[in-house]
């Protein structure tokens, strides 16, 4: 279809438009060669700028052509008595008959090669708008996966224990925080996208529903995030205290966002559910070790904490660093509880 335009274009207009494409080509791909470092790219940029070149040269050709046209030739014919090889004189007048009618001869239309160049340009600029709009408009390829997003369905009720809390997040907010578009590149894993996010509007387990817990869960492929906030009284200097008699592993007090935070790891639970023979599924196993980054909810270390955890299927942890760098970009983004 393209090549058929081209062809029945005029050249005015055709060629500014061939100067325009090749010229705009040509120097993005040259670009992308320069920052890629790639051959390939590159001589593919050098075969458009040639080819623009070459476009140029033939336009510039044309306008000089139009701008001095050749002389014309003219023929003289010699009037008066003409000999024939008899010797009989003729008269070349009367031999050549009665004098034609002159006519004016058509005038060639006038071009005007500035006028259809800007329509050429125009019709570039046209095509390069329908090439932008078009992806917005079609339909988009279903194969492709997107990433998940949090659930905006019906909101249920809040657990009383939000309502004694002083502005308490809610396990929607959690997970719009977590679920970040750069979340997989600060994980080190930069090509993942988000298969499940999910928040909920937990209490605290042993504490009668009194103490608000609400959490977001967002899983990759190779690693899976969980954030969570504790309203409750415990500070981070009591919880390191309360881990020192638990099974936490490699516990590490550090500060973060000038909050007071500690490092642990402790193992997660699995749990095998066999739904096919209607039975509850075997016991309770335990799932592979996960590191958990500890923040308390403010700089004074009041009580409460946010709870930020990492693990993999494999049992494949990220560094420490990986944590606080989510620990930074998350929590400045949840809104603090008042005083």
């Amino acid at each position: 279809m393209l090549g058929l335009l081209l062809r029945v274009l005029p050249f005015w207009v055709r060629e500014p438009l061939l100067i325009v494409v090749g010229s705009v080509f040509g120097v993005r791909i040259m670009y992308i060669a320069v920052r890629d470092q790639e051959l390939v790219p590159a001589g593919l940029g050098v075969l458009f700028l040639v080819f623009t070149a070459v476009r140029v040269h033939m336009v510039v050709r044309a306008l000089r052509a139009r701008r001095n046209p050749p002389p014309m030739s003219t023929t003289t014919a010699t009037a008066g008595p003409v000999a024939p090889a008899d010797g009989t004189v003729v008269d070349a007048a009367a031999q050549a008959g009665p004098e034609p009618s002159r006519r004016p001869a058509p005038q060639e239309k006038e071009h005007h090669p500035w006028r259809q160049a800007f329509a050429a340009v125009a019709l570039f600029g046209a095509l390069g708008a329908t090439v932008w709009v078009a992806p917005h408009v079609t339909p988009s390829d279903n194969s492709t996966p997107k990433p998940a997003s949090c659930s905006d369905g019906e909101r249920e009720a809040l657990p009383k224990a939000y309502e004694k809390t002083p502005r308490p997040v809610t396990g929607e907010e959690l997970c719009k925080a977590l679920n970040r578009p750069d979340l997989a590149a600060v994980l080190g894993t930069p090509g993942e996208i988000a298969t499940t996010a999910s928040g909920n509007n937990n209490t605290a387990l042993l504490t009668d529903g009194k103490v608000a817990e609400p959490e977001a869960e967002v899983r990759f492929d190779t690693y899976t995030v969980n954030v969570s906030a504790t309203y409750n009284d415990l500070s981070i200097g009591q919880d390191v205290k309360l881990m020192k008699f638990g099974d936490e592993k490699d516990v590490k007090t550090l500060t973060v966002l000038g909050r007071p935070a500690v490092f642990s790891s402790s193992h997660t639970m699995k749990l095998e559910i066999n739904l096919g023979s209607g039975g509850s599924g075997g016991p309770v196993e335990q799932g592979p070790l996960a590191r958990t980054l500890t923040v308390a909810l403010d700089r004074k270390d009041r009580g409460g904490y946010y709870d930020i955890t990492v693990w993999s299927e494999s049992g494949a942890l990220p560094d420490d660093g990986v944590l606080v760098g989510i620990a930074e970009k998350v929590l400045p983004t949840i809104r603090e509880r008042s005083s």
